[in-house]
């Protein structure tokens, strides 16, 4: 049949892979360093895809190419979760990735110490990537959405932001992911009772904001929440 499709021009792709993690389809695969169309049956000719590439090098063309089986598609993206939730990490596994609830009741009462610092990390883990989705540590919790930037350019972060709160930390560009849907299901799914989103000034951040944001209006819920920016040299900006 003759239909709408995806064309990756090859000498234009530089390999970055984005398109491939953006098609949730699974039909582009990287191989040999390259995008490439392997399962035209598979693209179903919205193009996620475009947008990701910033090489240019997906455009749409209309050709004879076989009919999109969705079906086979969910049976893919079926398979591809079950492999994925059986090598997750559990219980006695990774302990990098092992849940923990810090007790900080005696470092919250205690006053800053220029010779001693006080860490304020409520929990294990903290990346946004690692975090389950639910957790006993998010219930009745202040979340604080921070870039991982953030903690190196602001000094009192500890003090300041984290003190008191479950602290969760990403960056979008760095892990080339979009964080709406799993924040999302944090905030839905537990009793989170304020928001902060802690991001530098840098542009490449407006993705951690924009997926926070995203993500509070999608979950329906209705709490406290603030935007707070630091500088590159450290500052609060206004």
């Amino acid at each position: 049949m003759i239909r709408k499709i995806i064309h990756i021009d090859e000498e234009k792709c530089d390999g970055c892979g984005l398109c491939a993690k953006a098609c949730h389809e699974g039909a582009i695969a990287m191989v040999d360093g390259k995008a490439k169309l392997i399962r035209e049956d598979f693209c179903d000719g919205f193009g996620d895809c475009l947008p990701t590439c910033p090489a240019g090098a997906i455009t749409f063309e209309e050709r004879e190419a076989p009919a999109y089986n969705e079906a086979a598609v969910k049976q893919a993206q079926a398979a591809k979760k079950a492999k994925a939730q059986q090598h997750a990490p559990h219980e006695g596994g990774c302990p990098g990735s092992r849940m923990a609830r810090f007790s900080r009741v005696d470092a919250d009462n205690t006053a800053i110490s220029a010779k001693k610092p006080v860490s304020r990390l409520g929990q294990w883990p903290c990346q946004i990537k690692l975090v389950p989705e639910q957790a006993p540590f998010f219930y009745g919790a202040k979340l604080l959405i921070a870039a991982d930037c953030a903690a190196y350019a602001y000094a009192g972060i500890h003090e300041e932001f984290m003190r008191g709160k479950i602290t969760i930390i990403g960056c979008p560009k760095l892990d080339a992911v979009d964080y709406t849907d799993k924040l999302t299901k944090i905030i839905r799914d537990n009793e989170i009772k304020s928001l902060t989103i802690l991001r530098m000034e840098v542009p490449c951040c407006g993705g951690l904001q924009r997926a926070a944001e995203n993500a509070l209006k999608q979950s329906g819920k209705f709490i406290p929440w603030q935007v707070v920016t630091v500088s590159r040299d450290g500052r609060i900006l206004d």
